[in-house]
């Protein structure tokens, strides 16, 4: 069963440094091969409850892809960077 990967921006970028060194790290590895971007930073209505920054959603064949991709060394070289330049949340859910 499918399982998505959530990231939901709740702020502003305070490090833009940090930023682009967390892209520039997503960039320069090879893209996961299991992974599909569904949404990106893409423009959004709040509908309910506190509107967010920005939101990201990738989709993986199941949870254990999408948690191998998460721990995995090379995001969580860059992972600490998104951290650092925002406030974030993140989840993974299992699809139906």
């Amino acid at each position: 069963m499918a399982a998505y990967v959530v990231f939901i921006r709740e702020g502003e970028i305070v490090d833009a440094e940090a930023m682009q060194k967390y892209k520039d790290g997503n960039r320069s590895g090879a893209p996961s091969t299991d992974m599909k971007v569904h949404t990106l930073y893409g423009a959004m209505e709040c509908i309910e409850g506190e509107d967010a920054d920005g939101i990201v959603i990738l989709e993986f064949p199941d949870k254990a892809a999408a948690r191998e991709w998460y721990y995995s060394d090379a995001y969580q070289a860059s992972a600490k960077f998104r951290m650092q330049a925002a406030p974030y949340r993140g989840f993974i859910i299992e699809g139906m």
